[in-house]
């Protein structure tokens, strides 16, 4: 039925919603009821004042022109003022400031924007700390210390007047290959839950919306191609994609939820009512935001083919729950239109309305303070805590694979520093992170941050007459595709770097990714790869220098593992996912001793280019030669990480039986017969027998602990049985009966130590999933 234009009247008119006293829901509530169509329409809609945004977010082909006036009405939030160009502070701020008054000036009743930015690696903005990617920060295992990170982040956005950010990355990885990879913790849902959660927890407690992506499957694309389908059982699906984004809400309090550009069996995740509606609010009772990722509304049209234009696509977004249409008005501004002629139900437009509302009143947009803080311009976005924070998580993050009494040998005599990585800053940042994501596009502009090379940190570190330096190969390069003149001029610079190699006493060759957006990069959004082979011309580089025999030390940076099975030769293996502005000195330090290597591995490093599959494999998905020629086998493990102790699992005590309603301790006992360290204690669960197939060992928690020269100590971990529910054949939850082995060791491919346990019972069906293992430690026993 047709709706007239005037203001619909409601039980509280007037100026009710200004009552301070009421919950911020009530009055949202009672101001969507003020609004007219066109208003209310306007609040769920955004602007990106920018002619740049093919740079930073998928191309939209034949999209909607933007609207004369896109504030006209009201506005729901503004995009990225910060984060689109190299802007100072006081610029961002005064731009900030002049859209808030427009914004307030162009509607009755002078509601303010939420203003977002992305904040996966630090605010991305220019001169803000630029932190490590979320694939070292998972490499930490260090729940707190990622907390810290996200509450200073926060902490520097609130204080400029924005609002929401777009981060964490909650996807859990399912193939190697695909670029985004770095942006992500790992490839096991319950790392990714717990330090997903800490992320949340952090931003969230300085005031920030924190946003969830990408709602969701998103790193499970056919092929690992960016954008591509995503083909997945739905139990897989429950049980594997679903836990972190359920842990980031629980337990960290997100407020938002991003949607995926993919489709999940044929339904994308923007017009997906039972993902957005029916499993998210239903049965999750999650009260937030969904926004749509950047143009993925009108993608439901031109991408997707399900609707039959953009307007149809906003009806389609609206109806399944997408709240916000980021990160430019499109199909939104049809959603009035739509309602007057009964294809929409306007009551579906208002519950998105006061969804965003909330959110507007929560974050104080309607307080008497100023929508801008008055100090904004004093921030400093790269100040020394950061700093500090940024450099803690660095020296954590970087996980030593193999050290044959390599590293001694950097203490003297002379070293060839060598490969493209070592003097290239895009190769210790991610591509979210602003001196790649933006200044990429800005040839010859300062990076805004201090960024010091491998290469400037290993000269600080063993003394700059110590030290010499080759690139030998391009990180960019194909080899395949090359001209006879590019193909003579790569081996020209690779004899080079041979040749220094054979004039020093020790070789550090230093090889990896640079961070970059669709193709301008090997690492990054769009930059998914063929294979994991390292790119350009770095497999034929570090082969070279190994053939000479010259001690060598192997340094990967990168955002994704790489096949390092063809290096045995490298006396030592260095593995950074891209450390941040700071890994640097992490890296020289680890080589030099000054910083214990204390990294532990998220994803596994595969032996073979062409063994992508990720530790979470049910027995069928294992290597086993007399099925397949084809060995998935890693070079080592998910969990691995050498470090200076030398430690024990002497052994691991749990009750014998478990019911299936009930709980018990599983308590093991490790021994240093090293020096002082870390250890990442893992416990895994194993079913010799299940009444559906389950993974070959899972994670089912862990706790990283200071452990001294010659201590005992001991970790309990308190397991429900609820934490051992998958999935079943009917799509319910629940918990069986049937044997149990739990695993203790540091990896995921030593069973160091081992308790078998019966689940007794009833199967035990759940309502809601059991999301965390908690633990304690006991004293030290010297």
């Amino acid at each position: 039925m047709p709706h007239d234009t005037s203001t619909t009247p409601t039980d509280t008119p007037g100026e009710g919603w200004r009552d301070r006293s009421l919950p911020p829901g009530e009055r949202a509530r009672l101001l969507t009821a003020e609004l007219t169509l066109e208003e209310k329409a306007a609040q769920l809609g955004s602007v990106w004042l920018t002619d740049s945004a093919d740079d930073f977010a998928p191309k939209l082909e034949g999209g909607p022109e933007t609207a004369a006036d896109p504030f006209e009405g009201g506005l729901g939030q503004l995009t990225r003022v910060f984060g689109t160009e190299p802007v100072t502070v006081a610029e961002g701020v005064r731009r900030l400031r002049e859209l808030q008054e427009r914004v307030v000036a162009s509607n009755r009743f002078g509601i303010p924007a939420i203003a977002h930015e992305e904040c996966l690696t630090g605010l991305a903005a220019y001169g803000a700390t630029a932190f490590p990617t979320p694939l070292a920060w998972a490499a930490t295992f260090d729940e707190e210390l990622v907390r810290q990170m996200a509450e200073a982040i926060g902490s520097d956005m609130r204080a400029l007047g924005i609002h929401q950010g777009l981060a964490p990355v909650v996807d859990v990885v399912k193939d190697y290959r695909w670029g985004r990879v770095e942006e992500t913790l790992g490839e096991d849902p319950y790392v990714v839950s717990q330090l997903g959660a800490a992320y949340v927890a952090g931003l969230e407690s300085a005031g920030i919306i924190s946003t969830l992506k990408h709602f969701a499957g998103y790193a499970a694309s056919r092929g690992a191609r960016n954008h591509g389908p995503v083909s997945m059982g739905m139990r897989e699906f429950e049980d594997t994609v679903l836990p972190p984004f359920e842990a980031a809400l629980r337990y960290g309090g997100a407020r938002s939820v991003m949607t995926s550009y993919t489709d999940i069996d044929g339904v994308p995740s923007s017009s997906n009512r039972y993902l957005l509606t029916t499993l998210l609010r239903e049965r999750w009772g999650f009260e937030g935001t969904v926004v749509a990722d950047y143009w993925a509304v009108p993608f439901l049209s031109a991408m997707h083919h399900v609707a039959v234009d953009t307007a149809d696509a906003g009806r389609l977004a609206l109806r399944a729950g997408v709240d916000v249409e980021l990160p430019r008005t499109a199909a939104y501004a049809e959603l009035p239109r739509l309602i007057r002629e009964g294809v929409v139900d306007e009551r579906d437009l208002d519950r998105s309305v006061q969804r965003h509302l909330r959110h507007k009143f929560e974050v104080g947009l309607f307080d008497d303070s100023p929508l801008v803080p008055a100090e904004a311009e004093r921030v400093d976005l790269d100040s020394s805590p950061n700093r500090e924070i940024s450099s803690r998580i660095a020296e954590e993050s970087v996980v030593l694979l193999r050290d044959e009494e390599a590293l001694a040998l950097l203490n003297s005599g002379k070293i060839a520093v060598l490969g493209p990585a070592a003097d290239q800053f895009r190769s210790l940042v991610g591509c979210y992170a602003f001196p790649n994501h933006v200044l990429s596009k800005h040839p010859g502009h300062d990076l805004g941050i201090k960024i010091p090379t491998v290469l400037t940190a290993i000269r600080e570190e063993f003394g700059t007459d110590r030290v010499r330096f080759e690139a030998g190969a391009d990180i960019t390069s194909a080899s395949a595709s090359a001209s006879a003149t590019a193909s003579a001029t790569a081996s020209a610079t690779r004899a080079a770097a041979v040749a220094l190699a054979r004039d020093c006493d020790v070789a550090v060759v230093v090889v990896g990714d640079i961070a970059g957006l669709f193709g301008d990069g090997t690492s990054g959004e769009g930059c998914d790869a063929a294979d994991l082979r390292l790119p350009g011309g770095q497999d034929a580089l570090v082969s070279a220098v190994l053939d000479t025999g010259v001690p060598t030390i192997l340094v990967v940076l990168s955002g994704r593992p790489y096949a390092l099975g063809g290096y045995g030769k490298a006396r030592a293996i260095v593995q950074a996912f891209f450390p941040g502005a700071d890994g640097a000195a992490a890296v020289a330090g680890v080589l030099s001793g000054r910083v214990p290597p204390t990294g532990r591995l998220p994803v596994q490093i595969p032996r073979f280019p062409s063994a992508s599959a990720t530790y979470l494999q049910p027995a069928l998905g294992l290597s086993n030669p007399a099925i397949t020629a084809l060995d998935n086998t890693p070079l080592y493990p998910f969990g691995f990480g050498l470090t200076r102790g030398a430690i024990v699992y002497e052994t691991i005590t749990a009750a014998a039986t478990l019911d299936t309603e009930g709980s018990l301790d599983a308590a093991v006992t490790i021994r240093n017969d090293g020096d002082n360290t870390v250890e990442v204690v893992q416990l895994y669960a194993a079913f010799p027998s299940a009444p559906v197939v389950r993974p070959a060992v899972q994670l089912i928690g862990f706790a990283r602990i200071s452990i001294g020269s010659g201590e005992s100590r001991t970790v309990s971990f308190h397991l429900n049985a609820a934490r051992l529910a998958i999935t079943g054949e009917d799509r319910a939850l629940g918990v069986d009966p049937g044997p149990l082995r739990l695993i203790a060791g540091p990896s995921a491919a030593e069973a160091a130590v081992t308790a078998d346990v019966s689940i007794v019972g009833e199967r035990r069906l759940l309502a809601e999933r059991a999301l965390r293992t908690p633990w304690s430690l006991g004293a030290p026993i010297t």
